[in-house]
């Protein structure tokens, strides 16, 4: 009996795979080192020089502050309008991008074709071309951090449109309920604390770009980095990277504490 009980026993799983795939991302590594000139010999010569940095960093210059309270200021109003104008926007893009509520695949999929190039483009980028088209200021910022919004909000609220209960949809069908009543009734009470989630998720994310698109001239704080930086003024940058540190903690916890009591 312990025989045959022992014979009927299930092999356990070779390991054969877990090393493949380790040989596999380690020769990926090393590839993609080669390829791009780096190595450890260049990172240990690399380290007197990151010493000597961080060294003209601090202590960093406290006085600066009052320079750069109003850019910042500005760049968490370009974060805020740029994040508002997407997330609108997102909302009928997402709805067609959505297999399970626009049921024809030649439009949900154009649309989300379209998206997918939206993602794409890097939001520097999007900065530089929206100021090659209105010029300087806070506005290409807007608009540049609109469109990121845009497809990063559609992406992530289409994904959790398809994951919704047909139960209440169809339930509103069977008594006669149009398309506009079954996304009011049925659909938005089911995504909108992940829709509001998304949102804030992508106004941190916002804050952070929208520190650096001043160097292309698109406002913000990011012309200050470009500023010091140019000038080897690296105390001031050091004030600039803490406040903008401090700025992004605060917002990040202010969002955690919202999407706790929604979620």
């Amino acid at each position: 009996m312990n025989i045959k009980m022992e014979s009927e026993r299930p092999q356990a799983p070779s390991k054969l795979k877990h090393y493949l795939t380790a040989a596999v991302i380690l020769l990926l590594l090393w590839g993609s080192a080669v390829q791009t000139d780096a190595t450890i010999k260049e990172l240990v010569e690399g380290v007197p020089n990151m010493l000597d940095l961080l060294k003209e960093m601090f202590p960093p210059k406290w006085s600066y502050f009052d320079n750069i309270l109003d850019a910042m200021l500005e760049t968490i109003r370009m974060a805020l309008v740029g994040t508002t104008l997407g997330a609108i926007a997102a909302v009928p893009v997402a709805l067609l991008c959505a297999s399970n509520l626009t049921k024809s695949k030649w439009v949900h999929h154009p649309v989300r074709l379209i998206l997918n190039l939206i993602r794409t483009i890097p939001d520097l980028l999007l900065a530089a071309i929206f100021v090659a088209i209105f010029g300087l200021g806070p506005l290409p910022g807007i608009f540049a951090l609109s469109v990121f919004s845009l497809g990063l909000i559609a992406k992530l609220t289409y994904e959790a449109l398809e994951t919704i209960d047909r139960g209440p949809l169809e339930a509103m069908t069977s008594v006669g309920a149009n398309s506009v009543q079954r996304i009011v009734y049925g659909v938005i009470p089911q995504i909108q604390a992940h829709f509001i989630s998304f949102v804030l998720y992508t106004f941190e994310i916002n804050v952070r770009a929208a520190a650096i698109l001043g160097l292309v001239g698109a406002g913000g704080i990011g012309h200050y980095y470009e500023v010091t930086l140019g000038f080897l003024e690296y105390d001031k940058t050091c004030m600039i990277i803490i406040f903008t540190l401090a700025v992004v903690l605060i917002i990040d916890y202010i969002s955690t504490k919202m999407r706790e009591k929604l979620l």
